[in-house]
C-alpha cells in the first residue's frame, strides 16, 4: 500500500475575526497546488483515494489534482496521527493508494511515527509531498520512502 503525505499549499494569515478552517490559499500557493498536482498527476493510479482536511486551503490543495476527493473532518489542523493511519486505513487497506492532504504538525509527526518508530516534529514544507509504500517481503513488512518532493523544486 503507498501512503501519500500531501501537506496544503502556502495560505493566507489568520485574518483578524476570521477562523484557522477559512484560511484560502494565496497567489503563491495556487501555483504550488498546481505545480504539485501535475506531478502527482503523472505518478498516481487511476483508483487513488484522495482524502482531504475540509479546510479550506486543503481543500483547494486537492481539488488542483482534479480527481474525486473526500473530505474528513479525522483531518483537521492539529488532529493526531492515528487519525490520518485510521482513515487511510494503513497499512492494511485494499485501497493500493491513498493520498492524504492535511496539516503541519500532524503529517510530520506522521511521517516521524513511520519512519523512525518515534513521536517527533518532523517538517513538512508548504505544498510539499512525502511518499510510503508499505510492502510484505518474506513475511515481514517493509516501510520504503519513495520520494520527498516539494513544488518550488518542480
Amino acid at each position: 500500500m503507498d501512503l501519500i503525505l500531501w501537506r496544503h499549499a502556502e495560505a493566507e494569515l489568520l485574518a483578524e475575526g476570521g477562523t484557522d478552517m477559512a484560511r484560502r490559499l494565496t497567489v503563491k500557493g495556487e501555483r504550488q497546488a498546481q505545480r504539485m498536482a501535475a506531478w502527482l498527476n503523472e505518478r498516481l493510479p487511476d483508483d487513488c483515494l484522495v482524502l482531504s482536511s475540509p479546510a479550506a486551503r486543503t481543500h483547494a490543495t486537492a481539488l488542483a489534482l482534479g480527481r474525486d476527493l473526500h473530505l474528513l473532518p479525522a483531518l483537521v489542523p492539529d488532529a493526531e496521527p492515528q487519525a490520518l493511519l485510521d482513515a487511510a486505513g494503513w497499512p492494511e487497506s485494499t485501497q493500493q493508494t491513498v493520498l492524504l492532504v492535511g496539516h503541519q504538525p500532524t503529517l510530520g509527526r506522521l511521517a516521524a511515527r513511520l519512519l523512525a518508530g518515534q513521536d517527533q516534529a518532523w517538517a513538512v514544507k508548504k505544498g510539499a509531498v512525502w511518499w510510503l509504500r508499505a510492502r510484505e517481503r518474506a513475511g515481514r513488512r517493509e516501510l520504503t520512502l519513495v520520494a520527498v518532493q516539494g513544488p518550488d523544486q518542480l
